[in-house]
């Protein structure tokens, strides 16, 4: 926010560039240990995004990191405050949109942006109103109930709002939850329009496409940060071989053709599971994608079992998605002890 008084900033906040700067932080809830030993910086202009099953601690990770809820121990600063000392400077200096819609349905946009306004006490708030309609493209909807929006429209108003005090920093949970695609490309490039002005941005998300826009990734599995980096350094850092399996079944693509590719890759995936070298399958379309640690054992498994199923196979590189699904397999048996 405009005109805030920066000398309670850390003095030992050195690196301007450093948004967030947080050291072993953790958090209980009750007998639940949610976050554990989390370290992490993330910079200026940076787009962060979380991965990680349901349950994982995304949420609680940033709200700890923002000065939105304190920390049992660790330390850190956040856009040169200290997270757990200076929290109010902090949430003055943040944006939050929820992943529930959280504004008032009976009201119009404008209204809900005007009562945002009031809120922050801004005294020039039909301009800043106004600004933020045009900015996201508000402005013909201004007067259309907020109850009556679909899903994309809302996600831009909720936007909006947390976009209203000019916030240094923009969390976002899950934010594009039950949004079209169409929908979630606009809001997306938006995202990299903020970040290109300076706006840090951490956002929790399950989608791959999204996960692959963020220039940085941190994987989180029942409070423990498990990797971090951009999107290529995440897959190179499992290491795992990647080939696809493809039915060779010829035919017109009618109903019985369709079922007997489905029954054959059933039937490989079976035959497949356990085997030397196989660490996951998963099944992809008409294709099968099987990963593993062990790139030879892998190979020699899979061309001996080319010899009894028919179909071909073929060297692919490994995608996020094929990370996000083997890490999250792996991080499954410490599900029900964390929430």
């Amino acid at each position: 926010m405009k005109g805030l008084n920066n000398d309670a900033r850390n003095d030992h906040h050195t690196d301007p560039d450093l948004v967030i700067d947080v050291d072993r932080i953790n958090k209980h809830f009750g007998h639940k240990h949610v976050v554990k030993d989390l370290s992490l910086q993330v910079r200026r202009g940076e787009i962060y995004g979380f991965l990680g099953p349901n349950g994982s601690g995304k949420t609680t990770t940033i709200r700890m990191m923002c000065g939105l809820l304190t920390p049992d121990s660790g330390h850190g600063t956040c856009l040169g405050f200290d997270i757990i000392k200076q929290s109010d400077q902090i949430k003055r200096r943040v944006g939050y949109m929820t992943q529930r819609f959280s504004y008032w349905e009976d009201l119009s946009i404008r209204e809900n942006l005007d009562f945002v306004a009031r809120i922050y006490a801004m005294p020039n708030r039909k301009e800043v109103v106004d600004q933020a309609l045009e900015k996201l493209g508000l402005t013909s909807r201004a007067k259309q109930l907020a109850g009556s929006l679909s899903g994309g429209w809302k996600q831009r108003l909720a936007l909006a709002a947390s976009m209203l005090h000019e916030p240094e920093l923009l969390l976002l949970d899950e934010p594009t939850a039950g949004v079209d695609p169409a929908a979630r490309r606009d809001f997306w490039e938006e995202l990299h329009r903020l970040a290109a002005r300076g706006i840090s941005v951490l956002v929790s998300t399950h989608y791959m496409d999204e996960a692959e826009r963020c220039h940085k990734l941190a994987y989180l599995a029942y409070g423990k940060l498990l990797v971090q980096g951009t999107a290529a350094e995440v897959v190179a850092g499992q290491a795992l071989a990647t080939w696809a399996l493809y039915s060779n079944i010829n035919g017109d693509q009618n109903s019985a053709h369709s079922a007997a590719n489905s029954n054959a890759l059933v039937a490989l995936s079976e035959h497949l599971h356990g085997q030397p070298g196989v660490d996951q399958l998963v099944a992809f379309g008409t294709s099968l994608h099987v990963c593993g640690k062990d790139a030879t054992q892998l190979e020699k498994t899979l061309r001996r079992a080319m010899q009894s199923y028919n179909f071909h196979m073929e060297a692919i590189p490994t995608s996020l998605e094929d990370v996000f699904i083997y890490m999250m397999n792996r991080s499954a048996d410490n599900f029900g002890e964390q929430t």
